[in-house]
């Protein structure tokens, strides 16, 4: 017994010795093979999302990639030519493993010999492309469709690098394509055959090459409230267009958009994988977002990517509106003394027309986020195109209402002399202050009401009579345009405004000089208001703009009833700053609400706000449902 019971002391002994022989040999492994723990969102994020795009460094699934074929990042990097090799013939792979690594891993050759300043462009350009290629091959030759990886990771990369690729390539061959000499129409560069197709493309100026091509993600504005894309298949680009000739510009009243949005795609030759690895031909498609908000590719209905703020925004941020807009309102150089029709897009003949008019002594900067928030509703950019015209807002009303009327008729008649399109009927107006009244006047029948009220109030007769009323007639004698259909009349002072008779704006108004240029064009008028009685020594002066908007002014009194055209259907906002008093008393800090408010409006939206209410966001919300609205 006490020979069993010391054999017992001794066994847990040994079995203490064997665990500490056997913890110490784990220990010099590292004690455990597998360890976990927890990651926060944004390494979650790192992991599933960063790339070479995001994060400057391969994305996680090119590193299990490389691992499978027995590499890693800094031997592939080191050799890349054979890393890039190993994977094309690797068995262990599958397509899309493949490809997907292979476009980011000459993605990432591309970046590095860019970053590099490299002088052979067209190594640089072979990098992209083969980029663009295996993403494309990834995208539209593999077993699987791009349907059925919708909600992966890595098709979203791999979207992202054809588009990235594309913008890449096309930028460099436009920068450096007085370096590659074209073969006919294709162009021969780094072993490939380039061939170029447009016919989804309209730019204005046809036949001229744009001075620059930006990409619109390169490309940060401040004073817009928000930037409007459509994710997509692409290149989102802006084409900046010369700037027209000086002399052509005064003749011609209206201009296409020097920044049209383009989206560029590369179509690889082949009609299957082992065809598209093998070639070495490629299509470059230039389309036109507006207008096609898809694209066929590879057997595939694909949507076009598209910015549509950053060529409204370039054309703004360029334009050098705002002191443009005081010089003209003084008289000074360089101002404009006619109305231009400025087209936010190239002309489509199967969209309906806005016309928007800014108020005094603005530009079309006064439509800055109207603009942008409309051409931003997808289902408003399928049905309208927006024109802005840029007046001289010095002109008195007269005057600038035949001009805009003669610069607005000259454009529909170059783009749609047969006046079918639907971009000339049932047009849109859309004015703020000034703009509202100038927009009235162009729904309004004057006949010879204007007319004769001068010839009453001043006892005219016989030939005198005929001489001043031909002289006048052309600013006084008009109807409706037939073009138009509805109107929005946005803060307009249609009765005029006291603040027009306060002794700043007296003193400003004797400031508002009228051009030279400008007084030519009103030399009939002026000889006609010389041969006026006015019992006073000094005859009638033609009036400014400042003066047409004051509550005494004759010409304002005399329109103020004009009737409307009854096949416009027109809608009135305006703001209010006044919240304490009575609504028929209430103004919006310039422009009193009895002056505002028309009787038989469709509708009338009263907001809160000063003055510049087309800015607010419920005076846009209230324009895009009237747009919105079933004719």
């Amino acid at each position: 017994m006490l020979v069993r019971a010391g054999g017992l002391r001794n066994k847990p002994r040994s079995g203490l010795k064997s665990s500490l022989l056997l913890c110490a040999a784990l220990m010099l492994s590292g004690c455990a093979a597998v360890t976990v723990s927890s990651i926060s969102p944004a390494d979650y994020l790192q992991q599933r999302r960063g790339d070479i795009l995001t994060t400057g460094k391969l994305s996680a699934s090119a590193n299990e990639v490389l691992r499978i074929i027995g590499s890693d990042i800094a031997a592939c990097e080191a050799n890349a030519g054979s890393c890039r090799a190993d994977l094309a013939r690797s068995e262990l792979l599958s397509d899309e493993q493949r490809l997907a690594t292979l476009s980011e891993l000459w993605l990432e050759s591309a970046l590095a010999e860019e970053k590099r300043d490299a002088k052979n462009n067209a190594d640089v350009l072979a990098a992209w492309l083969e980029s663009a290629r295996y993403a494309y091959a990834y995208l539209f030759y593999t077993a699987r469709s791009p349907g059925e990886r919708a909600f992966e990771e890595r098709q979203t990369q791999i979207r992202d690098y054809y588009n990235y690729a594309v913008q890449k390539a096309v930028g460099n061959l436009f920068h450096h394509r007085s370096e590659y000499r074209p073969d006919g129409k294709v162009i021969r560069v780094a072993g490939w055959d380039i061939d170029s197709e447009l016919s989804a493309l309209r730019l204005p100026h046809d036949g001229t090459l744009p001075e620059e091509l930006l990409p619109a993600t390169s490309l940060k504005f401040s004073g817009l409230r928000n930037v409007y894309r459509r994710d997509g298949f692409g290149a989102d680009l802006v084409a900046v267009m010369p700037k027209p000739a000086p002399a052509s510009s005064a003749e011609v009243p209206y201009q296409e958009t020097r920044f049209p949005v383009v989206t560029a795609l590369i179509r690889f030759e082949g009609k299957s994988l082992t065809e598209v690895l093998a070639t070495q031909q490629l299509m470059i498609v230039l389309a036109d977002p507006y207008r096609n908000a898809s694209i066929s590719m590879a057997g595939r209905e694909l949507p076009v990517a598209a910015n549509f703020t950053a060529g409204y925004g370039l054309w703004l941020a360029r334009s050098g509106f705002g002191v443009q807009a005081l010089r003209t309102l003084f008289g000074r150089a360089e101002g404009i003394a006619r109305p231009q029709v400025h087209l936010m897009q190239p002309y489509d003949p199967a969209k309906r027309t806005i016309v928007m008019l800014h108020g005094l002594a603005s530009s079309p900067e006064a439509w800055i986020n109207v603009a942008n928030e409309l051409m931003g509703d997808e289902q408003l950019r399928r049905r309208y195109q927006i024109w802005q015209v840029y007046y001289p807002s010095n002109a008195p009303l007269a005057a600038n209402n035949l001009a805009i009327r003669q610069a607005l008729d000259a454009t529909l008649a170059h783009f749609d002399p047969s006046a079918r399109a639907a971009a000339s009927n049932e047009m849109v107006l859309i004015g703020h202050s000034m703009g509202g009244v100038l927009s009235r006047l162009m729904v309004s029948n004057a006949s010879t009401t204007l007319l004769d009220a001068i010839t009453e109030e001043y006892n005219l007769k016989g030939k005198k009579a005929e001489k001043v009323r031909a002289g006048l007639a052309p600013y006084l004698e008009f109807g409706a345009m037939p073009q138009v259909n509805r109107a929005i009349f946005i803060a307009a002072p249609h009765r005029g405004t006291s603040f027009a008779n306060h002794k700043v704006a007296r003193w400003i108004a004797n400031l508002v000089t009228l051009p030279i240029t400008m007084l030519d064009q009103f030399s009939d008028a002026v000889g006609s208001l010389a041969q006026l009685d006015t019992g006073s020594s000094e005859p009638l002066r033609i009036p400014n703009s400042i003066d047409n908007l004051s509550d005494k002014d004759p010409f304002v009194r005399l329109v103020a009833d004009l009737p409307i055209s009854r096949q416009v259907r027109y809608y009135s906002i305006m703001g209010n700053d006044t919240p304490d008093l009575p609504l028929l008393e209430s103004s919006d800090g310039v422009v009193p609400y009895a002056s505002a408010h028309l009787d038989g409006a469709q509708s009338e939206k009263v907001i809160p706000s000063w003055h510049s209410v087309q800015e607010s966001p419920q005076a846009i919300l209230e324009i895009r449902r009237i747009l919105r609205l079933a004719d």
